[in-house]
Formats: structure tokens, C-alpha cells, sequence
């Protein structure tokens, strides 16, 4: 069986992507930030969140001894940071400054590929960060990439929906046309080489918008020429399917849906496992531990869950978690359950789970006893706490109300409709403007942007055939008066 054993909460927006390297797990998010934590407990590194791209970062994949990390995101730019210390080791700038969708590492970690929503690909030496060579697929933007285990070929997928086999050469081995209809949104290379005569053969799983999670053979000839053929197509799921992901012996294929469910299936013979349920919106990032039987699972809910499968689903063994596991997964449960309400709804006892995460378990019997609600939470004043609550410790009180005010920051934050927040920064908009391609962005944030972007749409990719902006009114006195109602 397949159960949740914690559910990260840390990022403020969508998370895009996860990665496991033997001893970490890394997400990344629309909050511009990546975060790192420890695989044994999951607890967060003291040099996470990592701060350095300006826009969302889409993708992150980890160096083969996990010693480096690569991210990739709108600001055009792929950042490597070290595992030891969080810094930044390398900043590489995308040919052309368009927004990068997918980054991938080889397995042995010699190169790096980055995708743009331009169509455009870089190969870079990962070790120097030097930029090897450039490819192009006009007219679509690189959403897929994954390399060959053997590191010589990898594969991209577009939102074209076509599937490409490139060799380091950057040279086309072959194109499968219409490989999902309506565009490819993820690929994955299974980690195995099967070897016969003159050929030789990998497997590939890939998904798109047309609700399918596809399994092909990849077929090398020794001649030099290149054949597809598809051995499955898996229909677990009833939305588009946004992410796969291959177990570390490639017997295992997880994938991740709009329509919320994360499917497990027998990578060999396409059985579905498991249809697991608990994310609140669409599941657009999954991998599996190279070393322990989980998998993480990101969403559009701003959540990350962490899987573990039970003896007899994997086909490897793999280390269990510590028993203080157990306790991290019903705290994580009970802060799911709280996140999905406003501060204002939660219960006395919301309020009491609340002061024990906190380090302020020794006023639980105080709130208890004065029947402290969420509604009562916010309205707690200096005042109040010294005179109702009696809490004499001026430390306490500060450390009380500066927690209460990281609520109602969130409060206001959160549930923001989509439509106003900045389709850039992802933040809600104070000052919102009309570009010319009829999207709606925060003006300090477009302006920005048209500076640095050779004036192409941050939406369509498309040139942008003025850089007037004008102010839009209506969604600012929308923005203002849900500001009042919340």
C-alpha cells in the first residue's frame, strides 16, 4: 500500500517541481523560491528557502552525487547552487533571455540542457558552465526534457505535442509528430538499457493534455537510425496528466493529474497500483527517492506530500522512515486540514494544535480555558493578553503577537483569485496595467520585464507590438474591494 506519512507546507504558491538526490528532497515554486530538506525527517535546511531567481521557477533536478543543484526559471536564467552551503555557483543565462520551462542533468552530470517557452534548447558542460551548442523547434515552447540513462541522447517535449530525440550533437535522431494531442507535458527516460544484436532499447513515459500517460520503446540502431514504438497508453486518469516519473529500478511509474489524483502503476506490465487523492488541486510535480521506497508530490494547492509504498508495491527495498515520522504525518494532516480554512474559521482546538507547532505549548491551557477561537486569535491586542490572559512575560506576549501577525498576513494572502495576482511575480496586484497582448500585470513588474525581455509577451512568448500600458481600473477597484471584504 501507498500511504502519507507528512505534507510540506512551506511554499506561498504553486509548486512546479520536485527532486530527490540520495540524503535531500528539492521543490520549487511560482514564490520564486526553491526549498531543501532532509530526507531522513524532512526537516527544512538551515540555508533553505533559496532566493535568487526573480519569477517563478519552473523545474530543479539535482547533480548525480547531489553535491549541486540546477533551477531554472522565467527570469531566463538557469542557476546551479551547492547542497553544502546554499550558494549560488553559477548563473547561466538561456540564449535568446526567453522564459526557461525545463532543465535536465545527465546522469553521470557532464551536461546540463535548459528548454525555453521560445522553442529554443541550450546544451551546457556542466562542470565548466560553459554553453556547448543550440538547438530550435520553431513555433512551440519546451515543456519536457529528460536524458538517455546512457548520456549520449536525450528527449524534449513541446506544447506542440511532439516528442524529439536529439543526440549531443544537438542533431535530430528522430521526431514523433502528434505524440500527445494538444501538447506534451513531461517525459521521463526509464533508468534501465535493454541491449540485443543491433539494437538497443530504452523506455520512455510521457503525458500530455490529452488525459494519456504514454509507455514507448526507444529504439537505437547500431546503423545509426532511430524508431519509437508505444507499448502502453494508460488512461487512470480523466484530466490532462502533468507529470511521470520512473522509479530508480524502473519498475515503478507515478503520475500526476488536473485532476488531482497521483496514479501508481507496474511500469512493466501498465497495472494501476494506487490512485492516491489528498491534493486539493492539480498535481504538477511527482518523483520517486533513489534510495527509500517514497515519493514526493507537488501541487497546485501549494502543498508537497510525502509517500511511503509498503513491502510487497515496490520492486527494490528500501530504508524506513524514523518512528517520529509518524508523529510528522499527523501534524502535517492537521495543518492540511487547517490551511484549507481561514484563520477566522478555526476552532478552539485549531487554535490549541496551532500554539503546540509554534514552541508556545505552555498558553494552550490559557486559550482553552478563555475558549480562544480563530476569530478571537485575531483580534488579540497587547492589551488584552497582559489585562484578559494574563501573560506577564513581555517576551511571550511579543513572540505571541508577532505570530499573530504572520496570520493575518497569510489571511489576507491566501484564496486570492488568480485573476489578481500578477501573472509575473504571482502576487496580488496593486498597481495593475493592460499590456498589448490583453493580459493584465502589475506595472512595476511589466515594465520590468519589456526592459529586459526584448519586448515579447511574458503570456504568448509573441513580440509585443507596443509597450503602452494603461491602467485597469476595474480589476483595481475589484482587487480593492475584496481587500475590504477580507
Amino acid at each position: 500500500m501507498a500511504s502519507l506519512i507528512c505534507t510540506l507546507q512551506d511554499h506561498q504558491d504553486d509548486v512546479n517541481w520536485c527532486a530527490f538526490s540520495a540524503k535531500l528532497l528539492a521543490t520549487c515554486s511560482g514564490d520564486k523560491t526553491l526549498r531543501i530538506y532532509n530526507t531522513r525527517d524532512f526537516s527544512e535546511l538551515p540555508f533553505s528557502p533559496l532566493s535568487g531567481h526573480g519569477y517563478s521557477v519552473h523545474c530543479c533536478c539535482f547533480s548525480a552525487c547531489g553535491q549541486f543543484l540546477a533551477s531554472c526559471s522565467t527570469d531566463a536564467t538557469i542557476m546551479v547552487w551547492s547542497m553544502v552551503s546554499g550558494d549560488i555557483e553559477a548563473v547561466l543565462e538561456h540564449p535568446g533571455r526567453s522564459p526557461v520551462r525545463i532543465c535536465a542533468l545527465s546522469p553521470d552530470s557532464v551536461h546540463l540542457v535548459s528548454g525555453a517557452s521560445d522553442g529554443t534548447l541550450a546544451l551546457w558542460d556542466f562542470p565548466s558552465k560553459q554553453l556547448c551548442r543550440t538547438g530550435e523547434v520553431c513555433d512551440t515552447t519546451m515543456v519536457a526534457c529528460s536524458f538517455s540513462p546512457c548520456c549520449q541522447m536525450f528527449m524534449t517535449g513541446s506544447t506542440y505535442g511532439d516528442l524529439r530525440l536529439w543526440d549531443l550533437n544537438m542533431n535530430q535522431l528522430h521526431a514523433e509528430k502528434n505524440a500527445h494531442d494538444l501538447g506534451v507535458s513531461c517525459c521521463a527516460f526509464a533508468p534501465s538499457i535493454l541491449s540485443g544484436g543491433q539494437v538497443v532499447r530504452f523506455r520512455l513515459a510521457s503525458c500530455g493534455q490529452d488525459c494519456q500517460l504514454k509507455v514507448w520503446a526507444v529504439n537505437k540502431f547500431s546503423s545509426g537510425g532511430c524508431k519509437f514504438q508505444l507499448l502502453h497508453t494508460l488512461t487512470g486518469q480523466s484530466a490532462p496528466v502533468l507529470c511521470c516519473a520512473y522509479s530508480s529500478d524502473g519498475q515503478l511509474l507515478v503520475s500526476g493529474s488536473v485532476d488531482k489524483s497521483v496514479t501508481i502503476y507496474d511500469a512493466n506490465n501498465a497495472r494501476l497500483f494506487y490512485t492516491l487523492n489528498q491534493h486539493e488541486r492539480y498535481v504538477t510535480a511527482c518523483s520517486f527517492s533513489p534510495t527509500s521506497p517514497l515519493i514526493a508530490t507537488g501541487s497546485m494547492d501549494k502543498t508537497v506530500n510525502i509517500w511511503r509504498l509498503e513491502d510487497g508495491c515496490s520492486g527494490h527495498g528500501g530504508k524506513s522512515l524514523p518512528e517520529e515520522s509518524a508523529q510528522t504525518s499527523s501534524e502535517g494532516r492537521a495543518s492540511a486540514r487547517r490551511s484549507k480554512l481561514l484563520v477566522a474559521d478555526w476552532s478552539e482546538e485549531d487554535v490549541s494544535e496551532w500554539l503546540e507547532e509554534e514552541g508556545l505549548r505552555g498558553l494552550v491551557d490559557k486559550f482553552q480555558a478563555n475558549n480562544i477561537d480563530g476569530t478571537e486569535l485575531l483580534s488579540l491586542t497587547k492589551e488584552t493578553l497582559a489585562s484578559e490572559l494574563h501573560i506577564e512575560s513581555l517576551g511571550l506576549r511579543s513572540k505571541l503577537l508577532r505570530k499573530v501577525e504572520e496570520l493575518r498576513r497569510d489571511s489576507v494572502c491566501s484564496g486570492v483569485p488568480d485573476e489578481f495576482l500578477c501573472p509575473i511575480t504571482r502576487e496580488l496586484m496593486r498597481e495593475p496595467v493592460i499590456a498589448a497582448d490583453g493580459y493584465s500585470y502589475e506595472r512595476e513588474a511589466i515594465e520590468s520585464w519589456i526592459n529586459t525581455k526584448n519586448r515579447s509577451s511574458p503570456m504568448t512568448n509573441l513580440p509585443l507590438l507596443t509597450t503602452l500600458l494603461t491602467p485597469n481600473h476595474t480589476l483595481k477597484m475589484a482587487i480593492g474591494r475584496w481587500k475590504t471584504s477580507h
